[in-house]
């Protein structure tokens, strides 16, 4: 038996929408949100006008790649600002912060103690113990000066 039998199709795809706006609400990602859009506008086209659901179904592909295209071009044109544009990126964070030489260090190679961890260094020439300052970082090395 089908669950659906009794409902119509309208509120199938009207619920769907719903579902994905909480979904939205609640993992945000900006994606879900168009796909939801295209499932209301499915389910309004569904109420308005008499269609089959394999129409349905053409119509929710094609509003959804719509809608997704056009929600790409907002979010391009409007990028979300982030209080820290630098949380996913470590080593960014790290430049002008002082670190420890904890291998002799020269133009092209050495290590420096982070915190707990230990990276990957090159640029002023250091001793052992030597205070370093992070000025830049090339891939996951580490670009230093004397401090």
């Amino acid at each position: 038996m089908n669950w659906a039998a009794g409902i119509a199709d309208h509120w199938l795809w009207l619920i769907a929408a719903a579902a994905l706006g909480i979904a939205e609400i609640i993992m945000p990602g900006a994606f879900l949100m168009w796909i939801g859009i295209a499932a209301l506008i499915t389910g309004l086209v569904a109420l308005l006008v008499p269609i089959g659901v394999p129409v349905q179904l053409f119509v929710f592909a094609v509003t959804a790649i719509a809608s997704v295209y056009v929600g790409r071009r907002v979010l391009v044109r409007n990028p979300i600002e982030s209080a820290d544009p630098l949380l996913n990126d470590r080593g960014a964070r790290l430049i002008g912060e002082i670190v420890t030489a904890v291998t002799a260090i020269d133009a092209s190679q050495g290590r420096v103690k982070v915190g707990d961890g230990v990276w990957p260094a090159r640029g002023a020439i250091a001793d052992i113990g030597d205070r370093l300052r992070v000025i830049g970082i090339e891939r996951s090395v580490l670009l230093v000066e004397k401090a």
